[in-house]
């Protein structure tokens, strides 16, 4: 996984509440069983005028000028401003795959529905919470200022605006350790991996049947 630290990027807004993960990653492009590719279908329903399925090619399709990705102030974002319960809906991991694989490192909304919010986390996405007007306020300056980024130090635990003033945030300290270590439930277990094999050798010298396979 990804670590996160200091990440400064081109914010783009999507100015809807209650977005939920069918809307994220509409379910006909669950079909895969592989964890790659969802990046170019990611919102495809409101990227695309014509209807999307697995295989097609993006560049044989309807983009929708009117949806915020594809205008041209917004290519290349990768911090989404988001409004309330933001991820709700089916618990698809596959949500927070197609943000990350689209390019976003990190979420700032009001709120996010639980399942989503966790699974952010152990795919190296930052989702942060900010209070309403909080957000309201980033919202107008992403639309008022064409080029509108923000720096986010994990560490810090600050969202540096354009001008240097500083938004601070909470995350929790287990969740700021994995991100800042690039760790995932894997990876938090091939840590252990020496006391690991040294249980598994132990154990074969007590029950060596357990060698033995059918």
């Amino acid at each position: 996984m990804q670590a996160f630290r200091i990440h400064t990027g081109l914010v783009a807004p999507i100015d809807r509440e209650n977005v939920d993960t069918d809307a994220i990653i509409p379910k006909q492009f669950l079909k895969s069983i592989k964890r790659s590719g969802f990046g170019v279908n990611l919102f495809d329903g409101w990227r695309y005028l014509d209807h999307g399925e697995p295989g097609q090619d993006p560049a044989a399709r309807q983009p929708n000028p009117d949806f915020v990705l594809n205008q041209p102030r917004y290519l290349g974002a990768s911090v989404l401003l988001a409004r309330k319960n933001f991820g709700c809906g089916s618990s698809r991991e596959h949500a927070p795959w197609a943000l990350d694989q689209y390019g976003f490192r990190a979420l700032i909304a009001p709120s996010f529905a639980d399942i989503f919010y966790n699974n952010c986390f152990k795919n190296g996405l930052l989702p942060i919470a900010l209070a309403d007007n909080l957000v309201a306020r980033l919202f107008d300056d992403a639309a008022a200022f064409p080029g509108y980024t923000l720096t986010i130090d994990l560490e810090r635990q600050v969202i540096v605006e354009p001008d240097g003033s500083e938004l601070p945030f909470e995350v929790e300290p287990f969740r700021k350790h994995c991100l800042l270590g690039g760790l995932d439930d894997i990876g938090l277990t091939l840590r252990h991996a020496d006391l690991i094999r040294s249980f598994e050798a132990e154990r074969l010298l007590r029950k060596p049947w357990l060698a033995h396979t059918i």
